[in-house]
């Protein structure tokens, strides 16, 4: 399993606002824009969770074999310690990685790039 998710802290940080608003002069903006990221890193999660836990499925499964499958228990507590996809945006917020684009022609336009 690769380390891609791992560069944010695990537990809940305290951030400066003002570093948080920089980018786009607000606030609220700054955190629309995190939280779209955040959606965008939690369905790229899921997804990479579910192709490894396909891999251990199989269709003749005993209840035995249900309730002790280690690998897919290992695969589970990987990503249960994993850090929280609002944490992983706010961190590439944070290190300039997101970009954004507004669909008003009268802003701004950039656009997304991660």
């Amino acid at each position: 399993m690769d380390n891609k998710y791992s560069n944010a802290a695990v537990t809940t940080i305290t951030v400066n606002r003002h570093e948080v608003a920089k980018p786009t002069n607000n606030l609220y903006m700054a955190i629309v824009i995190i939280a779209k990221r955040a959606e965008q890193i939690l369905v790229e999660m899921k997804e990479e969770m579910n192709e490894k836990l396909e891999e251990f499925q199989s269709y003749q499964d005993t209840l035995q074999e249900i309730f002790e499958n280690e690998e897919q228990i290992e695969v589970s507590k990987y990503y249960e310690k994993l850090p929280k996809p609002w944490a992983l945006a706010l961190q590439e917020w944070l290190e300039g990685k997101i970009t954004w684009r507004f669909e008003d022609n009268d802003q701004a336009t950039k656009d997304f790039v991660f």
